[in-house]
């Protein structure tokens, strides 16, 4: 972070010297040095620039400051306290400037003892503002190689004198090469805090699921950078901006304040939530001082108390301070979800017992959540009860297995699959077939029609009288049944004679009419109703995956999972591993008695 200017009054420390020993651990309430246990640490930048420091010296905060004049102050009000090196480039020096290697070390000491003093015990945690070049790619400049190692001497020398330095890095760091051994030997001595600035209104206009996860994901990548090279997260943290100067994150004059409240809110709940999940010892505020004209804001109280609130409600009212500018919903947006899910959608669940199920067939997980996740967003469009579910499953057994469940479940087994995957899939079905059946679809034209009846030419077709009108028949109660779509028990019965048969859609009464025939024994005049069935049911199954795959694409934003990895956008056709239950295999059964149902 930089700063325009920086005065430092060092009237109250008259008298006081680099050379001062520093007061016992014991020597304030407490351990002066003794920070949370509890992971993450929170601690705010909270020096006299901050106009109102006090709202951080309070017990349960952690407030970063220099000097020897406000961290007395700050923990006498009950907060503790870590020094904030606002100078750290007068010590090592610069990229282009490093600093005499010989001098680092004596800096170093002198400086541990002023800091020491300042918190009152000797192991400091000391914050060093920051490291210049975290960008720069190797090999590097004779300059940069002697300011990393001054960087790293200085580190040494405060970790040697029980200090506990954490290096601030702005940027995203590289960490390729012979970077990525002195990255580890920095943390081998202090921790390492990324900052992490962005623009508000870019975010906040995302709306506050898609904002959440998008400051949920920066904070999560800006660990990854280091942990991906061996670090471990209890070596790192992240520092928050809520700075107001244009052109360096922060609110960037995100208007009114209640959308500046609602992100510093957002991010404070981001934070919690990755440095959980991640392991994350310490996140940092900075921004709250006034330096500069563009650094006075008058929301920056009440936004402060927000950010306190927002972690914790101990800390600060907010929704008195802020009032109706205030949202206090502190779950929207959040991974909060019902036990054992996954991912919420629409309003309902995908569980991970459903998903890992599904993988058992795809032998892949990631196809697996996909079609969890589609079968959560297409049950928000069409219902179907457990009863329709073992109607059909009873129609797939006397199809397919003459009626023998066991032979049924031993197929099951073969496909790594059970009873209870095959009825989610034959559900998937049924749901398929419902929502289908409202799609519009234009008709085939003249030559499609001409097409499909010289090209199945040999298809099977009969002439039928069914109860109730069916879908197969073209919604109608007599015509030509086509092979295609049409039971296959149809082209089988005894001529003249009633037969029940179930289908995974409903139970019908047919009666053949006449015999069976192909089709091209039809004249094309006759042949065209049921050609025209069987060409809508084949543009009504495109138009069911067009759907589905935009019902996915427009519900994947606002769903909410398990740490923001969402599932890819695709249709995944369970039916391919278990082709038996699928509505166009014609799963059918004649029951045993002619014109009654099976029951």
């Amino acid at each position: 972070m930089k700063r325009a200017a920086f005065l430092l009054s060092l009237l109250a420390v008259a008298g006081l010297t680099a050379s001062a020993r520093p007061a016992a651990p014991g020597a304030a309430t407490g351990d002066p040095c003794s920070l949370p246990t509890k992971k993450p640490v929170w601690i705010d930048f909270a020096d006299g620039s901050v106009p109102f420091w006090e709202e951080f010296a309070k017990p349960g905060a952690v407030a970063a400051a220099s000097n020897f004049i406000f961290p007395p102050q700050i923990r006498a009000r009950g907060a503790k306290t870590v020094y904030f090196d606002l100078n750290f480039t007068r010590r090592t020096g610069s990229p282009t400037e490093p600093a005499d290697p010989s001098v680092v070390a004596d800096r170093a000491n002198r400086f541990y003892t002023y800091a020491s003093n300042a918190m009152g015990c000797s192991n400091p945690v000391i914050a060093e503002n920051e490291l210049q070049g975290s960008r720069t790619l190797t090999p590097w400049s004779v300059g940069n190689a002697q300011y990393r190692a001054n960087v790293l001497i200085f580190l040494r020398a405060l970790a040697a004198r029980g200090a506990k330095p954490a290096l601030l890095v702005s940027g995203v760091p590289y960490t390729g090469g012979e970077a990525g051994d002195w990255w580890r030997q920095v943390a081998q001595v202090a921790s390492i805090v990324r900052e992490v600035y962005f623009p508000a209104p870019n975010v906040y206009k995302l709306g506050v699921v898609q904002g959440s996860r998008a400051i949920r994901q920066m904070f999560r990548v800006a660990a990854q950078d280091f942990i991906s090279i061996g670090i471990p997260p209890s070596k790192l943290g992240i520092m928050l901006g809520f700075q107001t100067t244009p052109g360096s994150g922060g609110r960037e004059h995100l208007q009114p304040a209640s959308k500046w409240f609602e992100l510093t809110k957002l991010q404070a709940l981001a934070a919690r939530t990755v440095a959980r999940e991640v392991g994350l010892a310490t996140v940092w505020s900075w921004g709250w001082a006034t330096w500069t004209p563009a650094e006075s804001d008058p929301d920056k109280p009440t936004a402060a108390c927000v950010y306190l609130w927002s972690r914790d409600p101990k800390l600060c009212n907010a929704p008195r301070l802020a009032g109706p500018a205030l949202n206090t919903d502190l779950k929207a947006g959040q991974l909060i979800f019902p036990p054992g899910s996954r991912c919420t959608v629409n309003g309902r669940a995908v569980r991970w017992d459903v998903a890992a199920s599904i993988s058992r067939l795809t032998q892949d997980p990631q196809p697996a959540f996909t079609a969890a996740f589609s079968r959560a967003v297409a049950s928000s469009y069409a219902r179907v009860t457990g009863k329709a579910i073992l109607n059909a499953e009873k129609a797939v057994i006397g199809l397919h297995f003459h009626g023998s469940r066991a032979a049924y479940v031993a197929a099951l087994r073969r496909d790594r699959a059970t009873a209870g995957i095959a009825r989610g899939v034959i559900a998937d079905e049924l749901r398929r077939a419902r929502i289908q059946a409202r799609l519009r679809v234009g008709g085939p034209s003249t030559g499609e029609i001409r097409s499909y009846y010289d090209t199945y030419a040999a298809a099977p077709v009969r002439l039928v009288q069914v109860k109730p009108a069916a879908p197969w028949l073209a919604n109608s109660a007599r015509g030509f049944a086509l092979g295609a779509v049409a039971p296959p028990q149809v082209f089988t019965l005894k001529l003249g004679r009633q037969a029940t048969l179930r289908t995974m859609t409903g139970v019908f009464k047919v009666k053949p009419l006449g015999p069976t025939v192909d089709l091209a024994e039809l004249p094309l005049a006759k042949a065209r109703k049921p050609i025209v069935t069987a060409l809508v049911s084949l543009a009504r199954d495109t138009a069911y995956q067009n759907w589905l795959l935009a019902r996915e694409k427009a519900a994947q934003p606002d769903a909410l999972c398990w740490r923001d990895q969402l599932p890819a956008i695709a249709v995944i056709p369970l039916t391919d591993y278990l082709p038996y239950l699928a509505l166009d295999s014609g799963a059918a059964a004649a029951t045993t008695k002619a014109g009654r149902e099976e029951r």
